[in-house]
């Protein structure tokens, strides 16, 4: 399987190309190598390629900054998908779109199902809906992939930005009523490419398993540092509402996804959390 994967320079494009084994090839494209936000730049590639499957991993991911980079925000999530899924039905190309389960809004207390409504809070998930919608329009077999709180040993993400603030600070205020799940993007790859490998088409949910808050997983962040040495002390991490933290874009205060779908195809539940975790902060001491 060849694949080209826009947002290849990003934490699940490098994780593809760390996990793509025997049988497949992957191209990846940052921005320098093609700008997704020029149309006629990505049809073009896409046309050129003698390559199997389209991965959309690129994405406008600051929610915050989204609320005033509206038009950006929607030209990279909304408006560059359906330009890459109709160049896709145009040149016989099956595709990959990673969604965001920020498209889901209030009123959920249970794992959400894929058919679920969509009710976004914030520029950044109507963008990435209008994006789902794109998609599903131009293109009948598309594989579309919901997932949250993405993080890796690099990048700009939760897990580091932690590490960062307690190596720093002596107390830190963690909000507490936001519960999703955390997901590596070493596993996220290695579910697209099983995914593909399957033939899978249609909306599915991929997370690890488990659920959390932001401050359990602060502690857990600092739990598992701490044990390997990443880190010498640890602050006191206090739990406080997302009052205490106004921001431009609102969040799902519970945004869990249903994965047995995911799981009918997988074959069997992805790794908890925790445990996903624990690996990435010893990759994360390895790294220096």
């Amino acid at each position: 399987m060849k694949a080209l994967v826009f947002g290849g320079s990003g934490q699940l494009g490098r994780a593809l190309q760390a996990k793509a084994g025997d049988g497949w090839t992957i191209e990846a494209l940052g921005r320098a190598e093609c700008d997704i936000t020029d149309e006629g730049a990505t049809r073009a590639m896409i046309a050129a390629s003698d390559c199997d499957i389209i991965i959309n991993a690129a994405a406008y991911t600051a929610v915050d900054k989204a609320e005033g980079e509206r038009a950006l925000a929607r030209k990279i999530n909304g408006d560059a998908p359906g330009w890459i899924a109709q160049q896709c039905a145009a040149s016989n190309k099956a595709l990959v779109h990673i969604s965001t389960d920020f498209i889901f809004g209030e009123g959920h207390d249970e794992p959400i199902k894929p058919n679920a409504k969509a009710s976004p809070l914030s520029v950044y998930g109507a963008t990435k809906l209008a994006g789902e919608l794109a998609v599903q329009a131009a293109l009948r077999d598309v594989l579309i992939i919901r997932t949250s709180r993405v993080y890796a040993a690099e990048g700009s993400n939760f897990v580091l930005t932690m590490l960062r603030l307690m190596a720093e600070r002596d107390e830190l205020d963690v909000v507490a009523d936001q519960t999703g799940s955390p997901t590596a993007a070493g596993d996220l790859a290695d579910a697209v490419i099983r995914f593909a490998d399957a033939g899978a088409t249609g909306i599915y949910h991929f997370t690890n398993d488990g659920m959390c808050n932001w401050h359990e997983f602060a502690i857990a962040i600092a739990e598992e540092s701490l044990a390997v040495g990443l880190l010498g002390k640890c602050p006191i991490i206090t739990a406080v509402p997302t009052s205490c933290y106004p921001t431009p874009a609102r969040r799902p205060s519970y945004s869990v996804l249903d994965k047995q779908a995911a799981w009918n195809v997988l074959g069997s539940p992805d790794r908890h959390w925790r445990d996903a975790l624990r690996d990435t902060i010893l990759e994360i001491k390895e790294n220096g």
